[in-house]
C-alpha cells in the first residue's frame, strides 16, 4: 500500500488517528495490484506528481518528448506482453497528441490504456473556459475500444480494472481513462481505499471454438488442391507459437506471414512462401487466415491479387470480422490459441497433404525470385542503394536472431520487409494496419524497455523525422537502441525540383547531406556516418557490441526510391493540365 496521511483529532482522548490516502496513490496502487510496473508518458498539469509518486513507489516512468511516441511505446509493450501498456499524458493538447497512438493501437489490436488528466467536469460542461478545457472522454470514444471517466476516489480501483479488462479481452485495443484533476487530490480512508482495489482475474479468458465450426474448417481444408496458411500479427500476439508451428508442419501446408508475423516460423523455413507471395495469393484455392484480416494490406480478399475463386477459412475472436469483405466458407470463432489447438487435434496421419504439384510450383517460383533477389543484393553500387545497404544489415542481424527490429518508411519499409529475415516471433515491429509513419522511436523505446535487449530501428529519413527528438529519450535512459537512417535527402527520394525554378525546394526534398549522426552525439550517444556497405557493417557490429544508444547515418543514392514505395496505386493522379 502506498504512503498514507494521518489526520489527528484535537482531543488527545479521542479515537486513534484516521489514516487517509488520496487519488494519486490509489491510481498507482490500482496499477501495481495488477502487475503493471511501467508507465510511458510526459509530465505536466495535472499529472506531474502522479509520475513522481509512481517512481517513488517503485514503478518505472519513462518520460518522452512527445505524447504520441509515449503512446506508441505503450502500445508495442502491450503487444509484446499481452498486458496493457500505460501511457500517461496531460490534458487537452497532451491528450490529443496521445490520441493518435491510441487510435493506432485500437486499429492494430494492441492493448494499451491512455490515461490523461483533464479539466473539471462542471466547468467543461458549462464551457466556462477552464485551463485546457476539453471534453476528452467524448473525443476519445470514436478512436478507442472503450473510454471511461472516474470522478470519485472510491471508484479508481474498479475504473482501472475495467480499463485493463477492456484492453485485453476479446479483440485487444486501446482504452481511454479520464482522470479529472480534482479526483487526484481527493482523500479517503486508507483501509477502505485498499479494499476498493480490484485485481483483475482472467482478463482474457479462452474462447473455445464450436466443434461444428472446427469440423467444417477441416473439411474445407481437406478438399483443397492448393491450400495456403496466412499468418497475421494476431497470430504472433496470441503467443501460441508451438501449436501454430505444429499446425503448419503437420499439415504440410505452405504459409505466408504478414510482416509482423515474420519469425513465428523462421523466414528460412522450407514451407515459407514469402518469396512467392504474389503467386500463392493468386493460385491458392483455400486460404486459412490465422490472426489476419482481409483489409487493404491483402487487397480486401478480392481483385486480381487473388486470382480465381477461392474459399477462406478464418480464425478470429470477433464474429463481426467474418464476411467483412468476402464470403468466409468456414469461420472459426474463438481465441487463436484455442482455435489452432482444435484444428491441430483434427490433423492426423490420414490428413491429406498438399499435392507435390502445388509444392513444386511454389518452390520453382520461390527459387526463381530468390535467385533474382540474390543477384540484385550482390551488386555494390556507389553510392549505396536500398538493396546494398539492407544486405549489409541482413548479414549482421542473421547472427543475432534475438534482436528486436523496428522498421518504417516507404521504400525502407518495403525493401526491408522482404530482405531482412526474422527467426523468432514478436521481434519485428512496423507501420502495421494503418501504414502510418512516426512509430519508429516510440516502438524502439517500448521494445527496449520491455525486453531489455538490443533494438535496431531501420528508418527512412522522412519517417525518422516524425519522432527523431526521442533520440534524447533513448540517451537519457541509456537504452540499447541503434537507429539506422537511410538518408537519400528526401521523401521517397531527393531528386525532385521546383518546376517554377523558385527559391523553395520541391515538396519532397530535405536538406542535402544532412548529418543525422550529429543529433545523437549532441545527447551523448554514438554517431556513425557511412557511405558503403562495408562501413555500415562495421558500424552496426560496433553499435550492437556496445549496447549503447547509437545512430548510423547511411548515405544512399538520392535517386533511389519510388513514389510511396509499393503503394503507388493508392496515389491519386492529377488530371490537371497547364493552360
Amino acid at each position: 500500500m502506498a504512503d498514507v496521511l494521518e489526520i489527528r483529532p484535537q482531543d488527545s482522548q479521542a479515537e486513534e488517528p484516521q489514516q487517509l490516502t488520496d487519488g494519486f496513490h490509489l491510481v498507482i496502487d490500482a496499477l501495481k495490484i495488477n502487475d503493471i510496473d511501467t508507465i510511458f508518458g510526459l509530465v505536466g498539469i495535472p499529472i506531474t506528481d502522479l509520475a513522481r509518486l509512481a517512481q517513488a513507489e517503485g514503478m518505472r516512468f519513462i518520460g518522452f518528448r512527445h505524447e504520441q511516441h509515449a503512446g506508441n511505446a505503450a502500445a508495442i509493450a502491450g503487444y509484446m506482453t499481452k498486458k496493457p501498456g500505460i501511457c500517461l499524458t496531460v490534458s487537452a493538447p497532451g491528450f490529443l497528441n496521445g490520441l493518435t497512438a491510441l487510435a493506432n493501437a485500437t486499429t492494430n489490436c494492441f492493448p494499451m490504456i491512455l490515461i490523461s488528466g483533464s479539466s473539471e467536469r462542471e466547468i467543461v460542461d458549462l464551457q466556462q473556459g477552464d485551463y485546457e478545457e476539453m471534453d476528452q472522454l467524448n473525443a476519445a470514444k470514436p478512436y478507442a475500444k472503450a473510454a471511461y471517466r472516474i470522478l470519485h476516489a472510491e471508484d479508481i480501483g474498479i475504473g482501472v480494472a475495467r480499463a485493463i479488462r477492456a484492453a485485453v479481452s476479446g479483440r485487444p485495443g486501446g482504452v481511454y481513462l479520464d482522470l479529472p484533476a480534482k479526483l487526484l487530490s481527493q482523500t479517503m480512508d486508507a483501509l477502505k481505499a485498499q479494499q476498493s482495489l480490484v485485481r483483475v482475474i482472467d482478463a482474457a479468458p479462452a474462447q473455445i471454438p464450436a466443434p461444428d465450426s472446427v469440423k467444417r474448417a477441416l473439411d474445407v481444408i481437406k478438399g483443397a488442391k492448393r491450400p495456403l496458411i496466412l499468418l497475421g500479427k494476431g497470430a504472433a500476439y496470441a503467443q501460441a507459437d508451438a501449436d501454430i508451428r505444429a499446425l503448419v508442419e503437420k499439415s504440410g501446408i505452405p504459409y505466408l506471414p504478414m510482416s509482423m508475423a515474420k519469425g513465428l516460423l523462421p523466414d528460412t523455413h522450407v514451407q515459407s512462401a514469402s518469396a512467392a507471395r504474389s503467386f500463392v495469393l493468386a493460385e491458392a484455392d483455400v486460404v486459412v487466415l490465422i490472426g489476419a484480416r482481409l483489409n487493404w494490406l491483402l487487397s480486401h480478399g478480392k481483385g486480381k491479387t487473388w486470382g480465381g475463386p477461392k474459399q477462406f477459412v478464418q480464425i478470429d475472436i470477433s464474429p463481426t470480422e467474418i464476411d467483412s469483405n468476402v464470403a468466409i466458407a468456414a469461420p472459426v470463432i474463438g481465441d487463436i490459441g484455442s482455435c489452432v489447438s482444435a484444428l491441430l487435434g483434427g490433423i492426423d496421419a490420414s490428413f491429406p497433404k498438399p499435392s507435390a504439384e502445388w509444392i513444386n510450383a511454389i518452390a520453382e517460383r520461390k527459387n526463381k525470385n530468390l535467385a533474382k533477389m540474390a543477384a540484385t543484393l550482390e551488386k555494390n553500387p556507389s553510392p549505396m542503394n536500398f538493396h546494398s545497404a539492407l544486405r549489409a544489415i541482413r548479414d549482421v542481424l542473421k547472427t543475432r536472431p534475438d534482436i528486436n527490429v523496428v522498421n518504417e518508411g516507404a521504400n525502407t519499409l518495403d525493401y526491408a520487409r522482404s530482405i531482412i529475415d526474422m527467426y523468432e516471433p514478436r521481434k519485428r515491429f512496423d507501420s502495421g494496419t494503418w501504414g502510418i509513419m512516426g512509430i519508429g522511436m516510440g516502438f524502439a523505446i517500448g521494445a527496449a524497455v520491455t525486453s531489455g535487449t538490443q533494438v535496431v530501428a531501420i528508418e527512412g529519413d522522412s519517417a525518422f523525422g516524425f519522432s527523431g527528438m526521442e533520440l534524447e529519450t533513448i540517451c537519457r535512459y541509456d537504452l540499447p537502441v541503434c537507429t539506422i537512417i537511410f538518408n537519400n535527402n528526401g521523401v521517397y527520394r531527393g531528386t525532385d525540383v521546383n518546376p517554377t525554378g523558385g527559391k523553395d525546394v520541391a515538396p519532397t526534398v530535405f536538406v542535402k547531406g544532412a548529418r543525422y549522426d550529429k543529433m545523437i552525439e549532441a545527447f551523448g550517444g554514438i554517431g556513425y556516418n557511412v557511405t558503403t556497405p562495408e562501413e555500415l557493417t562495421q558500424a552496426l557490429v560496433e553499435s550492437i557490441k556496445s549496447g549503447k544508444p547509437s545512430l548510423i547515418n547511411a548515405v544512399i543514392d538520392e535517386a533511389a526510391g519510388t513514389e510511396s514505395g509499393r503503394l503507388t496505386n493508392l496515389n491519386p493522379q492529377s488530371g490537371a493540365t497547364k493552360k
